[in-house]
């Protein structure tokens, strides 16, 4: 399946198992498809490798026939074997493990893109030098996802959109009310987790913010 370049991609969003709640993993990803997506990681944080394996091979198929990229959190070896574009990789799991560029991830196959996370200028600097395909920037406001990160705030924002030459999302807190204020910082393209997932309906959230950002 082709996808769109990343430098084209918008909305990046999540099938994140803490905001699941009963939900099938699924039907949650065909509806933010259906809501205008570009990118949906699957993020399970609480769960084993062979929890999350076959939970990725389903959302594999359901991406795949949308024509939107599975992106992987932190398992690149699940990544590979459901055949996903995408991996996405912490700080702690790339360079606190002794990586300093993405070809010297073992096991990944050429043409799997991999996306880091950066929390300031200097770890954006070394995740673009690693030949990271995207960075993602963040958290710019405090968020319930990840409490006890600290914020970055917009001046990260705004220091990524004169610096940094490669796709970046930013990432943290962002929702229809702070969007504004992110997209007017110079973000084009962003992650929204918990504002989509709690939406009472998941594809006119996207939707929302689609047309948001289309017209930014």
């Amino acid at each position: 399946m082709n996808h769109r370049p990343l430098a084209d991609c918008r909305l990046y969003t999540f099938v994140d198992t803490a905001y699941l709640d009963g939900r099938d993993p699924s039907e949650i990803a065909r509806q933010l498809c259906d809501g205008g997506s570009d990118l949906v990681q699957f993020r399970a944080k609480d769960w084993p490798r062979e929890r999350v394996l076959p939970v990725a091979a389903a959302l594999a198929a359901v991406l795949d026939r949308a024509g939107v990229r599975l992106v992987v959190n932190d398992h690149l070896d699940v990544a590979v074997e459901v055949g996903a574009p995408c991996v996405h990789l912490g700080q702690e799991d790339f360079f606190d493990s002794g990586h300093t560029h993405v070809s010297g991830l073992q096991g990944k196959p050429p043409g799997l893109e991999v996306g880091l996370s950066t929390h300031a200028p200097d770890q954006c600097r070394r995740a673009v030098d690693a030949r990271a395909d995207y960075v993602a920037i963040g958290p710019v406001f405090a968020t319930g996802t990840k409490p006890t990160a600290r914020p970055v705030t917009l001046d990260y924002v705004r220091w990524a959109a004169s610096s940094v030459s490669v796709p970046w999302f930013a990432i943290g807190g962002i929702n229809e009310e702070t969007l504004p204020l992110v997209l007017e910082a110079g973000a084009r393209r962003v992650c929204i987790v918990s504002a989509i997932l709690r939406a009472p309906d998941i594809a006119a959230a996207c939707r929302r913010v689609r047309a948001t950002l289309d017209a930014a």
